[in-house]
């Protein structure tokens, strides 16, 4: 048995899905967090699985770098730590600082510092003489100006230093510009209360099919999991509302895209740890959105698992441990595998979805989540979502329309008596 350090968790997704795979693997962990009523216990009154699977909570300023390396230190003299991980974005860096301390396997923190540094990975990746879309980097409204008029409309504004999509935008014309730039350097912290950089990256706007890339890391040699195929939605922001893996794709497509990426990670010098690489297939080829450096998020974990038979999360863990990654190293269950996310067109109280109870007697559904009561807002970021259907397809490719199928028969009923189709569905 193991013992890991968890430096603060996801409140979703990954952050629900690792704690009980920890356990299930015969380990545990000594969770590190700043405040533990930061993980909500569900609809149902169960605690939130980071909290509730912990073997031990240290409340310790995880934003203060020295504060919680000198804890780590502190606790590996009365407990042997094997690994050090997290699934929150905003700890990436400081996990790496940890590991690095203890002695422990993990990024080497200064590519960790850049590669959750979306500008730092704009500037790597031209430096390496990589296809990049223009961009650059504004400070102050005059100099947002002139890039954007260097660069040209239509172009994407963005945050260096948010995850979830959040204020990721299309930007059209000055008065869209203004709106971005006060939205992106206005806020002072994140969610977990760490101070920005108040930078606005501005972009070139790419177009194509959105894929992501699924990757581990070890050594230095990069091994590409699989493609994802994904669906946008929110205009003028981009909301991911569905994936499906693995993506249609000619093989030709297939590897230049993983060609692509192996070169941008290694242009960031990334070697160790799992990637979720976005990028957009263009007529002159793939180019990066955002590089994240951690496992995937939305689920796309599971829809690898259900295909390779390959859990992202359980990468993480023998990564962690300094343990070579067994890729499809259990049986698949499907040939394809997706999910769609339940969102809404309009502000309001979701008290109940009709058709929910249906989705039971569909045996394409694997699992879905729809907790209500619940407040909802029109998409303009990841963390907007309502819920998931997930769907899979045993034989052939068509996993994705059966989530959307799934998700179309829903219908979202309002405190107010009304009711409405969830937003994101093709056509």
């Amino acid at each position: 048995m193991a013992t890991l350090l968890m430096v603060e968790g996801w409140l979703r997704s990954t952050g629900l899905c690792l704690p009980p795979l920890i356990r299930e693997r015969g380990h545990r962990y000594v969770l590190f967090t700043q405040d533990p009523a930061l993980y909500p216990a569900a609809h149902s009154g169960e605690p939130h699985p980071v909290i509730d699977r912990a073997d031990e909570i240290v409340r310790v300023d995880t934003n203060d770098l020295d504060a919680v390396t000198a804890a780590a230190l502190d606790l590996a003299e009365r407990l042997p730590i094997d690994g050090v991980l997290t699934t929150c974005d905003y700890y990436l860096e400081t996990a790496a600082v940890i590991a690095a301390r203890l002695g422990l396997p993990g990024a080497p923190p200064e590519v960790m510092h850049r590669a959750t540094r979306k500008h730092l990975v704009r500037s790597a990746i031209s430096e390496a003489g990589l296809a990049n879309p223009a961009f650059a980097v504004a400070a102050c409204w005059e100099s947002s100006l002139a890039a954007a008029a260097t660069i040209g409309y239509p172009l994407v504004a963005k945050p260096v230093d948010l995850n979830a999509g959040t204020s990721v935008q299309r930007v059209d014309d000055e008065a869209g510009l203004k709106d971005a730039f006060w939205e992106i350097t206005g806020v002072e912290r994140n969610t977990r209360g760490q101070p920005l950089s108040r930078l606005l990256l501005l972009e070139e706007l790419i177009e194509g099919p959105e894929f992501s890339v699924e990757a581990v890391t070890r050594g230095g040699e990069t091994t590409v999991i699989g493609i994802t195929d994904k669906s946008i939605t929110g205009p003028p922001a981009f909301v991911e509302s569905g994936h499906m893996f693995p993506a249609r794709l000619t093989p030709a497509a297939a590897v230049t895209i993983e060609e692509f990426t192996r070169d941008a990670l290694a242009a960031i010098g990334y070697t160790h740890g799992l990637s979720h690489t976005e990028l957009r297939l263009t007529p002159d080829g793939p180019r990066i959105i955002e590089i994240n450096p951690r496992q995937a998020g939305g689920y796309i974990f599971d829809l690898v698992r259900l295909v390779t038979g390959s859990h992202p999360l359980e990468l993480l863990v023998d990564l962690s441990l300094g343990k070579a990654p067994q890729i499809g190293s259990e049986r698949a269950t499907a040939t394809s595998a997706a999910v769609f996310f339940v969102m809404s067109p309009r502000p309001g109280t979701v008290i109940g979805v009709d058709g929910a109870a249906a989705l039971d007697a569909d045996a394409d559904v694997v699992r879905w989540h729809l907790p209500t009561p619940a407040t909802a807002g029109y998409p303009r970021s990841n963390d907007a979502y309502l819920g998931h259907v997930l769907a899979v397809d045993a034989t052939g490719g068509a996993a994705r329309e059966r989530a959307e199928a799934a998700v179309g028969s829903l219908r979202l009923r309002f405190a107010d008596g009304s009711t409405a189709t969830p937003i994101g569905l093709p056509g």
